[in-house]
């Protein structure tokens, strides 16, 4: 199942803009953060819905967390905002939370369930 497809009972998560020059140095710099509690970084987590990125190079992120209660709830958002702002043409980054869907394990790549040892 990938994040495109439709989760029982859930929305369709929004697709992301990946045919936009900067979407693979987004990705890259989404790489770069880290759920302080699981050693693998968000976007390999699948905690990365969507990538929007508009014509302007504003970039919009819907990511989620773990878990509601994650400890990083108010932070996160920000370290994933410091990590994109800085990319070469990106003109503004809003990162957005939602928990619907809620993020389960079978949203995590490949790599990351290796990782963790769930493979």
């Amino acid at each position: 199942m990938t994040h495109a497809d439709k989760i029982e009972g859930a929305p369709l998560i929004a697709p992301s803009s990946t045919d936009h020059p900067l979407y693979d140095q987004v990705v890259e710099a989404c790489r770069t953060v880290f759920d302080p509690e699981i050693p693998v970084n968000i976007f390999d987590l699948g905690l990365v819905y969507t990538i929007d990125i508009t014509a302007e190079n504003d970039v919009d992120i819907t990511m989620t967390l773990t878990a509601p209660g994650c400890p990083v709830a108010g932070e996160m958002p920000g370290w994933v905002a410091d990590a994109v702002e800085p990319l070469a043409g990106v003109k503004s980054v809003n990162v957005k939370m939602t928990f619907d869907p809620p993020w389960g394990m079978d949203m995590m790549s490949d790599e990351a369930r290796l990782e963790l040892g769930f493979m």
